[in-house]
């Protein structure tokens, strides 16, 4: 049994969703699969009820969370532990689904700010990244939206444009920018509230400002399955942060800038409010907002 079987089984379980829980870890869907059936084999037990439409924990496996849980925490404890004798400094640092190819500048901009210092990115929900903050586990975390946190500062990094995801086959798709009015004969398939608070109710007010509201269709699942489907069956519409459209090609579909309203959301780097600001989070967030404008700047394509 492995540390990396434990992380990819407890994000399975917080995910049920195998494809989300790969987006989560990095990595591509039948590599988390496989280390969970090799863990599975290794204890005798199944850890999941697999269906078609459906991932749920065993009784086994809900047993078997919580002890999976401790020993990553300890096994992260037993690293801070010798954190004082390192030659290198270390930041530990959440991350945020979607962040693109910013997050490929942000990190070329931090490191030549900061060569001595090792940055460790840590994958997980929204909470809980703002848990571990708070309890000194996370240096700081990137967080999307305005939302209450109490016990945490959050310093302004860049503001992301949000760009609209249409069949390459609809007429929409023949214009340079898309008018948000004009969605709204088409259903939207969005992230519910329950995983993207901030990005629903901004796309939400930004129907309502166009003068309608959104025909909600199927909830977004992940982007591969989103965009999979988008071009194919009855025409509908998704969103994307602009950094991440820029890296996902897929034929059958576009990516356009909206108006009337033009989407942004504000990204934030979140840090203890009871706690100094170290060196290498100034450098961090420094580097962010230098790299804002490279990592906007580029045309998105005309076809992915």
């Amino acid at each position: 049994m492995e540390l990396r079987q434990l992380r990819y089984f407890v994000t399975v379980a917080e995910e049920l969703h195998f494809g989300r829980a790969a987006e989560r870890l990095h990595i591509v869907q039948p590599a988390v699969s496989q280390q969970i059936r090799r863990l599975e084999r290794a204890l005798g037990v199944s850890l999941f009820e697999r269906t078609t439409r459906s991932v749920v924990l065993t009784e086994a496996g809900q047993r078997f969370l919580p002890a999976a849980r401790a020993v990553l925490a300890a096994a992260e404890r037993a690293v801070d532990s010798v954190a004082d004798f390192r030659d290198v400094r270390l930041l530990r640092l959440g991350t945020s689904e979607g962040l693109g190819d910013r997050l490929d500048v942000l990190l070329a901009e931090f490191t030549r700010r900061a060569p001595e210092t090792q940055l460790e990115l840590v994958h997980a929900p929204t909470a809980q990244r703002l848990h571990r903050v708070r309890d000194g586990s996370l240096d700081a975390t990137i967080v999307r939206g305005d939302r209450p946190a109490p016990g945490l500062d959050f310093s302004l990094l860049w503001t992301d444009e949000v760009v609209v995801a249409l069949p390459a086959s609809h007429p929409l798709a023949e214009s340079e920018v898309v008018p948000f009015a004009a969605l709204a004969a088409l259903p939207a398939r969005l992230s519910p509230p329950s995983r993207n608070q901030p990005l629903y109710d901004l796309i939400v007010s930004c129907c309502r400002e166009a003068g309608f509201e959104p025909l909600l269709g199927k909830e977004f699942t992940t982007a591969q399955d989103t965009l999979g489907t988008l071009g194919f069956g009855r025409p509908h519409w998704t969103v994307f942060y602009r950094a991440h459209a820029n890296l996902l090609p897929v034929p059958g579909v576009v990516f356009r800038p909206l108006t009337g309203p033009a989407p942004r959301m504000p990204t934030y780097l979140a840090t203890p409010a009871d706690r100094r600001v170290t060196p290498e989070v100034v450098a961090l967030i420094e580097a962010a907002r230098t790299t804002e404008a490279p990592a906007t700047s580029h045309p998105l394509p005309r076809e992915a």
